[in-house]
């Protein structure tokens, strides 16, 4: 069996893709690498079918109808056979060394017989326009280098999260919390890194900054500009975030999970009410409304809390024209923290 199932989903990739597959390559018999060609007009199904050619027993290639990332992601689980599955963007890479040591110590659980339900590791957020790296690390949140459960992680403050960038699940993990993620839709990494958490029991922290997010190019999701013109996009995530587990569900967690996956909720409902509240446009009012009534309607309970007992009730309590002000200027601040701006 392959270790890792690697998902690289492609959108008119062909002037980025070979940096990220030729990083996993590295991974030799250990991985399989599936590239899902998502409805491009350039190369890009050209140069994924050559790797197939040259590499058979290793790469995988889907050719599918333009849906979206998590389109891309959901098709590359189907086709997944290895243990864990990652998703690697296809303007991202791995760390080669990195990958060896996380290649190594998935074969050393396993021989024990303990290979755990998750693996998290550091990521690095680069702009090589200006020559710059920020790396995201979790060494004061989780212990280091054994197994362990949700009950020895640590709160996270705000600015702090576990990306899709950082985590690893296993696969039958991943298929058992039923995750399927929206298509034609961005931000669909933050509902990724959500709702499978409940079934990951056993997790293990390597600290080696294994994937290297690239950040640079005009047309990416973190790009304020797109925030706001997306932000009926990222309303989606978090209604479908709100709409995993109630507000019931979270409180039965352990306590670690539970502190997580709140804090978790909270962080995404304030970046949702700062994408729709940057633009102080009708239509946006109508659907943060809507959006708070769908949640109150499915669950008053965790309504009442999210909105009057979270981040997101001091904002919300702005008029909303210095709200989306206010929240501009804290979102380009965190961007400016973490190298994103």
């Amino acid at each position: 069996m392959k270790l890792i199932s690697f998902a690289v989903p492609c959108y008119n990739s062909q002037a980025y893709m070979k940096k990220c597959i030729d990083s996993l390559l590295t991974g030799g018999e250990d991985v399989e690498i599936i590239i899902v060609n998502d409805g491009s007009t350039d190369i890009t199904l050209k140069i994924a079918e050559t790797y197939r050619e040259n590499f058979p027993g290793t790469v995988k290639v889907i050719d599918k109808p333009n849906g979206g990332h998590g389109s891309g992601v959901n098709a590359g689980l189907k086709a997944a056979e290895g243990l864990y599955y990652k998703v690697v963007d296809s303007d991202d890479w791995l760390d080669t060394d990195a990958l060896a040591t996380l290649l190594s110590t998935i074969r050393a659980h396993v021989s024990a017989g303990s290979p755990p339900d998750m693996y998290v590791t550091n990521f690095v957020y680069d702009k090589p326009s200006v020559n710059d790296t920020f790396v995201s690390h979790y060494r004061k949140k989780m212990p280091v280098g054994r197994i362990f459960g949700w009950d020895e992680v640590k709160k996270f403050r705000f600015s702090k999260m576990m990306l899709m960038h950082a985590l690893l699940y296993k696969r039958e993990k991943l298929l058992e919390s039923g995750t399927v993620l929206p298509e034609h839709t961005f931000y669909v990494d933050n509902l990724f890194a959500y709702k499978p958490l409940p079934f990951m029991r056993t997790l293990f922290y390597l600290d080696v900054d294994l994937y290297h997010y690239f950040i640079g190019r005009t047309d990416q999701s973190v790009n304020v500009k797109n925030i706001v013109s997306r932000y009926a996009q990222q309303q989606r995530v978090m209604r479908e975030m709100a709409d995993a587990y109630s507000l019931e569900q979270i409180k039965a967690m352990e306590k670690g999970l539970r502190h997580y996956m709140w804090h978790s909720l909270e962080v995404i409902m304030v970046n949702t009410v700062f994408f729709t509240c940057a633009d102080s446009s009708e239509d946006r009012r109508i659907d943060l409304k809507a959006l708070w009534a769908h949640i109150k309607a499915r669950d008053k309970a965790l309504y009442k809390k999210l909105r009057y007992f979270s981040y997101v009730s001091l904002p919300m309590l702005l008029p909303w024209r210095l709200r989306g002000r206010v929240m501009t200027w804290g979102y380009n601040y965190l961007c400016k923290k973490i190298k994103l701006g």
